[in-house]
């Protein structure tokens, strides 16, 4: 999620950005590093259209379903990097998105079934909330949300039904009955919250807790589900996360590949909140904004949104430690 408060003519204005300059002025720091290695771009997107690849979910056969925030599109990237689009979500009359200022599509999470849930944020009533698409569907919107707020990050827990959603804009958690019921907020605090622009950002199910990322306090929390389904308090794993965004673990652990947006930079985060830069704008990467794993291979999404140049979908290897 972008870290400039409004995006608006996309392209054009991006590049006007003051942060825009001093980050193509500075001269990367590292490039990869172990874990990671061969780092490549599989695909490039489009700026001039608003092609910002937001968030990612992960298909079986190891092909990626992308949100891109700026052209209101789902795209399907094949292995192979042969990029689809197999959603254009409706345009609203006016937009007053909260933070961004436009119409933006953010979280995206699979089931079991290939059906495709995400976020759509317009600051309209009619179409901002949580969005299905069946495979061979069309877009269906089937939870309205806040338009004061913006969902961003998105888990998904077949087993109880539910939808985990982390508000940028609210600072808080919503959980989101998949079959009927009201949406509540599961999770609140300051931990959440945001300080100037952007609190709770990505958002994963992992070992019966919900972990959270905080742009602005550039931390990573931990959220236990309780038996009864509620939220048992939120606690801090990981700190000094300069802009986090979205986030993936490494195998059964809680190891975490972190993308840090404003720096363009994915971070290794172990268990005791220690962490080290392993990709780089030197890489390839132009503001991250998700990391997926499947396998060894890692995928890094890249809108560009202050960099104002290649937002892109990069791989690089895992290499995991040998027994």
């Amino acid at each position: 999620m972008p870290r400039s408060t409004r995006l608006p003519r996309l392209a054009g204005s991006l590049g006007a950005v003051s942060l825009a300059l001093t980050l193509l002025a500075a001269t990367p720091t590292a490039a990869v590093a172990p874990p990671l290695s061969d780092p490549h771009i599989l695909v490039h997107f489009d700026l001039a259209a608003g092609q910002m690849p937001e968030n990612i979910t992960l298909e079986p056969d190891g092909s990626a379903d992308l949100t891109l925030i700026g052209s209101r599109q789902i795209a399907h990237v094949s292995p192979q990097g042969a990029v689809r689009i197999l959603a254009t979500l409706p345009a609203p009359a006016g937009s007053t998105t909260p933070i961004v200022g436009f119409p933006a599509l953010t979280g995206i999470v699979r089931a079991d079934d290939g059906t495709l849930y995400f976020s759509y944020n317009t600051g309209t009533a009619d179409l901002t909330g949580i969005w299905r698409l069946t495979p061979g569907g069309a877009p269906q919107l089937i939870v309205p949300l806040p338009v004061d707020g913006l969902a961003n990050g998105l888990g998904l827990d077949e087993h109880a039904g539910v939808l985990y959603s982390a508000d940028s804009a609210l600072g808080v958690v919503h959980r989101i009955p998949l079959h009927g019921g009201p949406v509540t907020v599961w999770a609140s605090g300051p931990e959440l919250r945001p300080v100037s622009l952007i609190g709770a950002n990505g958002l994963k199910l992992h070992h019966g807790a919900v972990w959270v990322s905080n742009s602005d306090q550039g931390t990573l929390l931990r959220i236990p589900v309780c038996e009864d389904g509620s939220a048992a308090p939120t606690e801090i794993r990981a700190g000094a996360l300069v802009g986090i965004d979205d986030f993936a673990f490494v195998g059964h652990g809680d190891t975490v590949l972190a993308a840090l947006n404003p720096t363009s930079e994915v971070a290794h985060v172990t268990p005791d909140g220690a962490h080290t830069t392993v990709l780089t704008r030197g890489d390839g990467l132009s503001n991250p904004t998700a990391v997926a794993l499947r396998g060894h291979t890692v995928y890094v999404t890249s809108a560009a949104f202050t960099t104002a140049q290649d937002p892109n979908l990069l791989l690089a290897r895992l290499d995991r430690p040998k027994h």
